[in-house]
């Protein structure tokens, strides 16, 4: 009891040392739930090793039985291992951080937490979900570079494009003055982006950080929508006519 005690003050002293040490950052976050991590496997294997030697077991057997054990449990913790090793190399290389949002397969969210085994990421519903270090690979760190949210929006094949253009392009900078929040400049006209069936689309996109992405979308989606409403320039969109036979 002494033993179990005595591991677990040392255990949480550490932990509160490492954590006040440590700066608010996410590199420096993931490093010390790497270490935090270490500790508790380190602390956990001593206070096992020292309990059995106050017992009276003969450690040297011990010792010398797992020699030949670790062959026999290496193949089936050989998946565990590997986990530990890719968290490592996770962490180390800075391929992400506590804090950054990175794309998975088809799962985009924040990474909440690291350990040797596992990554917790939380999309923006609020969704956990927990992989294995080793089966993460090919994923995209969104929080590395700035993301560009996109508006397309059609006019007709009527409209001159020349003057829709001097309408729209002097308002873009009042358009970033009123959402400096989520814009990191101001927004840029991309020019033609495609000749569709019944309408000529134009994109717009602006600089973002990744996590106000789907914010920014949306203010830049509204913007343009008013600001076309406004100057009144027509939005083409799909409509049916119906003729009744006599």
């Amino acid at each position: 009891a002494a033993v179990i005690i005595l591991m677990v003050l040392c255990y949480s002293l550490l932990s509160l040392v490492t954590k006040y040490v440590a700066k608010k950052q996410n590199r420096s976050q993931s490093i010390v739930g790497l270490f935090v991590a270490l500790m508790k496997l380190v602390v956990g294997v001593v206070c096992v090793v020292w309990i059995l030697n106050i017992l009276g077991v003969n450690m040297t057997g011990v010792f010398a039985s797992l020699g030949i054990m670790s062959l026999i449990i290496g193949f089936g913790v050989q998946s565990l291992i590997e986990d530990c090793v890719t968290g490592l190399f996770i962490i180390f290389e800075g391929i992400y951080n506590i804090g950054d949002i990175i794309v998975l397969d088809t799962f985009r969210g924040t990474v909440e937490k690291i350990t040797l085994r596992t990554t917790t990421l939380k999309d923006a519903g609020g969704n956990l979900q927990v992989i294995n270090n080793s089966d993460i690979r090919n994923i995209q760190n969104r929080s590395a570079v700035e993301s560009l949210a996109i508006c397309d929006i059609g006019i007709t094949y009527e409209a001159d494009i020349r003057e829709v253009e001097k309408l729209v392009l002097p308002e873009l900078p009042r358009i970033y003055e009123e959402n400096e929040d989520v814009f990191l400049a101001v927004p840029k006209y991309a020019g033609v982006q495609s000749l569709d069936a019944s309408s000529v689309t134009l994109r717009f996109t602006v600089a973002t950080k990744e996590e106000n992405f789907f914010p920014a979308t949306r203010r830049l989606n509204r913007e343009m929508k008013c600001l076309f409403d406004d100057k009144g320039i027509e939005i083409p969109f799909n409509q049916i006519v119906v003729h009744q036979a006599k």
